[in-house]
């Protein structure tokens, strides 16, 4: 599997938040259960804000079962880009741009760090890439809906 077939991405603008404004929601863990469009974020376990490459946080999760899982901050670039990963190595990144009149997220699960015999784990169990693109799409559209609110 090629690195382009082991990522799913989606871009959205949001209107009348500044890239800081996003920046700032994403780095609060606790917002992520508002953003999340897999149904699978319960809470958070840990830090208020992440504030640096190399913090770690928690996440109470429930898919079929409840489970809890601990990320590192991989990329943190205030106003621009922040990214974690936990055990198993893949990511989620948020990358964040000016546009006019607003801000344009894209945000990225990225499964290629992950050890091969992982991926036909995350195409048969989990649905990849059909069910993540379905999940970030609403993950982003979740998010657009709780900036517009603030």
């Amino acid at each position: 599997m090629t690195s382009d077939q082991a990522r799913v991405s989606e871009s959205i603008d949001i209107p009348g938040v500044t890239p800081a404004d996003v920046f700032d929601h994403l780095s609060r863990p606790a917002n992520h259960v508002d953003n999340d469009g897999s149904g699978h974020v319960v809470g958070p376990v840990g830090p208020e804000r992440l504030t640096a490459k190399g913090d770690r946080f928690g996440m109470r999760m429930k898919w079929i079962v409840p489970y809890r899982v601990t990320n590192t901050v991989v990329e943190f670039e205030p106003d621009e880009r922040i990214a974690w990963r936990h055990f198993a190595g893949h990511r989620w990144r948020y990358e964040l741009a000016a546009v006019d009149g607003g801000t344009r997220v894209t945000e990225t699960f990225d499964l290629s760090p992950v050890p091969d015999v992982m991926h036909v784990v995350y195409r048969t169990a989990f649905g990849f890439p059909q069910g993540y693109e379905r999940n970030i799409r609403q993950s982003l559209e979740n998010l657009r809906e709780v900036m517009a609110s603030r």
